[in-house]
């Protein structure tokens, strides 16, 4: 990759998107204090584990709710308005425009995720035991979130995914095992989130920030590898025709 044509792609589409993007961090930070503390009004008598999948929880649906919800919504807004269309007339490899996004769209979420945990932590103690696997999952994590939203993307009209990512944000909050444990949704469910990334995605944060508490199987990292490279090939196929 052409570190020159990144940087320029990656100054381009931060200035673009810099006011857009101060705003979503916001929300990203109310959405996040909202889970760990605004569920918490849901339960009657919450418990420490309770509060765990909260605040474990919280992180993974900041990635799910970038990558899958507002990603999809801004690269709708731009094959409507012709920046997509700009985009592909730029003389410089297809990988770099999806490598400088992502990397703005990774900047994106680290301000919810560092402060709601730190809000969980100090309200709530609710038993972190911080993984080395923390880096590496939470890469892993995004770019799988990020990449299947760019293939949603790239590969249905904007008001499509449109329509996909609002399912897939009440989806993410109320019928998947984000903040609670699998076993309570029924079987039919349980068996689809095998196949889904979703409940690989909570998986894997939450061995990485509970690590005494949870476990993550090889599985659910070759889940999210597999979704990760369907996402991102589609994406840079999409873009790549003429």
């Amino acid at each position: 990759m052409n570190l020159t044509h990144y940087k320029y792609v990656f100054q381009m589409q931060f200035i673009r998107n810099a006011g857009f993007l101060i705003f979503m961090a916001l929300i990203q930070i109310l959405i996040s204090i909202g889970i760990v503390i605004g569920f918490t009004y849901l339960l009657p008598a919450p418990d420490t584990q309770s509060i765990l999948y909260l605040a474990t929880g919280a992180p993974t649906i900041i990635l799910i709710f970038t990558g899958l919800v507002i990603l999809p919504q801004q690269v709708g807004t731009s094959k409507t308005d012709g920046f997509m269309d700009f985009i592909r007339t730029w003389p410089v490899n297809r990988s770099v425009i999806l490598s400088a996004d992502t990397t703005i769209w990774l900047m994106l979420t680290i301000p919810g995720i560092i402060i709601a945990s730190f809000i969980a932590h100090f309200m709530y103690q609710p038993g972190y035991d911080i993984s080395w696997t923390i880096i590496p999952s939470f890469l892993m994590i995004a770019l799988t979130s990020i990449g299947v939203g760019y293939g949603l993307a790239y590969l249905l009209s904007p008001t499509t995914s449109l329509a996909i990512s609002q399912v897939v944000v009440f989806g993410a909050l109320m019928f998947s095992p984000v903040n609670f444990p699998m076993d309570r949704l029924p079987e039919w469910l349980q068996t689809l989130h095998e196949f889904l990334p979703i409940y690989s995605m909570a998986e894997v944060m939450r061995a990485s920030l509970a690590s005494s508490t949870f476990d993550a199987t090889l599985g659910n990292y070759i889940n999210l590898f597999i979704w990760c490279v369907l996402g991102f090939g589609g994406a840079i196929y999409i873009l790549n025709k003429k």
